[in-house]
């Protein structure tokens, strides 16, 4: 689904981000609403060559993965007038030309319980992508994670404000995925943090 046919005859449009749009948009919008979409499983099974990795070491980043029982939380940021069309064309080049994201409409339902749901517009990688990387043990993508960078910065930093947000904005939400791999990446870092308290201290 191409964002130009969704957007045609609109003057209004909901974006829905659950990676790295929860805490860095860089698109002018009217409003957001943190909320969650169903029947989605947020997942580090899409590989980064640009923007938390390289060719040569690809970064875990997030895409979604249809699950009947599951939902994912994140960002709808509304996108009104001019707003629409500036927003897709950078998010064109960001998701979809160096992400290798595509698009999908899917209902978006507000954390606030006074704002109606909408839909909205997610971007989402699926495993026909080049770049498509799927399962792996969470030892294994803690491991990847750590140790990747690209051209937006480190691939750890990625999944701890990834975390933050989660814990921040709905506390409430035990999203065992993303907190298990942030878990393992934090104890491969652990011992070079002890060493180099004991090399101050020393």
């Amino acid at each position: 689904m191409k964002p130009q046919d969704i957007i045609a005859g609109k003057s209004s449009l909901w974006i829905f981000g659950y990676g790295s749009l929860v805490w860095k948009p860089d698109f002018k919008h009217k409003r957001s609403h943190v909320g969650f979409i169903r029947g989605y499983k947020r997942l580090f099974w899409h590989g980064d060559t640009f923007h938390r990795g390289s060719d040569e070491m690809p970064g875990r980043v997030v895409t979604l993965l249809e699950e009947d029982d599951a939902c994912t939380w994140g960002v709808a940021f509304e996108v009104t007038g001019s707003q629409i069309e500036e927003s897709l064309a950078y998010l064109n080049i960001r998701e979809a030309v160096r992400g290798g994201y595509g698009t999908r409409m899917v209902e978006f339902i507000p954390r606030d319980e006074s704002q109606p749901s909408v839909q909205a517009l997610v971007y989402i990688a699926t495993e026909d992508n080049p770049t498509y990387l799927g399962p792996a043990s969470t030892d294994e993508i803690a491991a990847q994670i750590a140790v990747c960078k690209g051209k937006t910065g480190y691939n750890i930093e990625y999944l701890l404000r990834l975390a933050e947000f989660m814990r921040q904005s709905c506390p409430e939400v035990d999203d065992t995925h993303l907190f298990s791999i942030e878990k393992a990446c934090l104890a491969i870092f652990k011992p070079l943090l002890l060493a180099a308290q004991h090399r101050v201290t020393a």
